[in-house]
């Protein structure tokens, strides 16, 4: 069996979990979790530890993508485990000097009957990677597909990170309650992120600017922050703002060239996605950002070998920019990525979510990143933001609601990219403009931006990994004014209200400790009770004084460890 030293946490009891259900005995089993939180490592655990115990014999993982089929083939490889990622179904077996096989979901539905043939052969683990496309595609015979081909096999294993259907369908092989799927183990973007040594933050910039497009021979015009309000406007005026000819994706995209370049000073290699909306964007994009930096991007643009050459060759090089349309939104890992551009007409939250998984994949103990992805600001989008670090639970109920409005009212989204638009002709669109800041589920507004920068320039060196976005919170917190010092007296704000500043430094004082926890070695629960010995209170019952001094002596102890 894999040693248990080299697991984390949650995959450790994620295992232990599985080996324990049923006596072992677990046919099906979901596992969530996070983007970057390491489903591929835990899969292949399993998978050692039912070979040695001598369940299975073979293993067949069944991937969204052919790039996909290749990361499990080279990560299976590191553990001595041997898939074959060019299978292909003329070829009837599979090759004797193979554990198994890497696949795609298409193949296999493709063929059913083959692969049930081949897991009646021997007795067989399945891996279905982010079973949520099951379903999908050729008029959702997938399903039924995958029901045939793999009802036979000894063991399924089934991994997401986004455990629901836009379309509201049921997933083969998920338990469901109440039309809830129920993981076996759930361990989300917001779990991960308390726990620190996992996950990245992310932050949002949302992007505002105004929309022009012609319908019915008259000009219409309206920003994107407004467009909310409208549901008919949502389509055109994003059509518009993405649209190359344009002015505001060309200063969005300086924008991000811009961050990527200061994330550059700390991370030299650090990496940029644009996730574009499809493959004539995708290059127009990509011409663009050649125009600002000098240096051709890579594009991948479509879901061949080449492609997967392309984004190999880039995770493995010190680019800048990597263009993209679908297939980097979800599953490939480049922990480079520093800095995105969601640039895509889908906004669905599941969608969204994998994109922004790309970006928070930790790259180890010492990496101190916060993930950077501009965003048009428009709803969904902006809440989408917000609960990026709710509980998968918090989500999918909000998903499952969203589902039946769907299907009581006969209207909705839908996850394939939007329409044409034939009856609207874009006309042009602003430079774009800070609308807000999404960070910690916080909206932080340019003002405070500007002023949580100011402070940071006038105190000189910050610690490595200080954000403005993390002064600005920590200023609003304290009902610190939110204008830039000038000569004219400085006008304060209104004090938030003590319960929600206190709420606020609780907050960024957990995440503060999950640092501390990683580099120092220390079990979280045990820094809270050297905390609460020094300032002789706890967390819970201690002022907000106390809150802000407890953030101060964990930075110096963090400043101590460097």
């Amino acid at each position: 069996m894999a040693d248990a030293f080299d697991l984390r946490d949650w995959q450790q009891e994620a295992r232990e979990r599985y080996h324990s259900r049923n006596g072992g005995t677990e046919q099906n089993f979901l596992v969530v979790a996070t983007p970057g939180a390491g489903k591929t490592t835990f899969a292949l655990t399993i998978a050692e530890d039912l070979i040695s115990q001598g369940t299975i014999e073979q293993i067949v993982v069944v991937a969204p993508t052919a790039h996909l089929r290749i990361q499990w083939s080279q990560a299976s490889s590191k553990r001595g485990i041997q898939l074959d990622h060019r299978f292909v179904n003329a070829n009837g077996v599979i090759g004797k000097d193979f554990d198994g096989v890497a696949v795609t979901y298409q193949a296999v539905a493709s063929e059913p009957m083959l692969w049930r043939k081949l897991c009646s052969m021997k007795r067989t683990l399945v891996v279905f990677d982010e079973i949520h496309h099951a379903g999908e595609g050729d008029g959702q015979k997938w399903g039924p597909a995958l029901k045939q081909a793999f009802e036979v096999a000894r063991r399924r294993l089934l991994l997401s990170g986004t455990p629901f259907r836009t379309d509201g369908s049921a997933i083969p092989f998920v338990e469901y309650e109440e039309g809830r799927a129920v993981p076996g183990y759930n361990y989300d973007y917001g779990m991960a992120l308390t726990d620190g040594g996992v996950v990245r933050p992310a932050v949002f910039p949302a992007m505002d600017g105004e929309s022009q497009w012609r319908r019915s021979g008259e000009i219409a015009v309206t920003s994107l922050a407004l467009a909310d309000t409208d549901e008919k406007t949502v389509p055109p005026a994003l059509k518009a703002a993405l649209d190359p000819n344009g002015q505001w994706i060309p200063s969005v995209l300086r924008e991000a060239d811009a961050a990527l370049t200061q994330a550059r000073i700390d991370t030299p290699d650090a990496g940029g996605l644009i996730v574009a909306f499809d493959q004539s964007a995708a290059r127009s994009y990509a011409q663009i950002l050649q125009n600002i930096t000098g240096e051709e991007p890579a594009v991948a643009v479509s879901d061949e070998p080449e492609a997967s050459r392309i984004i190999k060759g880039f995770a493995d090089s010190e680019r800048r920019w990597i263009v993209a349309v679908q297939m980097v939104a979800e599953g490939v890992d480049i922990p480079r990525l520093a800095v995105g551009v969601y640039a895509s007409r889908i906004r669905t939250q599941m969608f969204f979510i994998q994109v922004a998984g790309r970006f928070v994949r930790l790259r180890g103990e010492d990496d101190e990143t916060t993930a950077r992805l501009f965003i048009p600001s428009i709803q969904p989008l902006l809440s989408y933001a917000q609960d990026i670090e709710k509980t998968v639970d918090a989500v999918l109920a909000s998903e499952e609601k969203r589902v039946r409005e769907i299907q009581e009212n006969g209207d909705g989204e839908t996850e394939e990219p939007l329409s044409l638009f034939p009856t609207f002709e874009t006309v042009g669109s602003s430079q774009a403009v800070h609308h807000t800041t999404i960070a910690s589920g916080e909206s932080i507004t340019p003002e405070e931006m500007n002023y949580a920068q100011s402070v940071m320039n006038r105190a000189g060196s910050a610690p490595r990994g200080t954000t403005p976005e993390y002064v600005a919170l920590i200023l609003r917190a304290v009902g610190a004014t939110t204008t830039v010092p000038s000569q004219n007296p400085v006008v304060e704000t209104e004090k938030t209200p003590l319960a929600d500043q206190k709420h606020d430094v609780r907050r960024l004082l957990r995440r503060k400790v999950g640092r501390y926890a990683v580099v120092a070695n220390k079990p979280h629960e045990h820094i809270h009770a050297e905390l609460n010995r020094h300032f002789r209170d706890t967390a819970k019952t201690a002022t907000l004084e106390n809150l802000l001094q407890r953030v101060a002596l964990i930075d110096r102890w963090l400043e101590e460890q460097k």
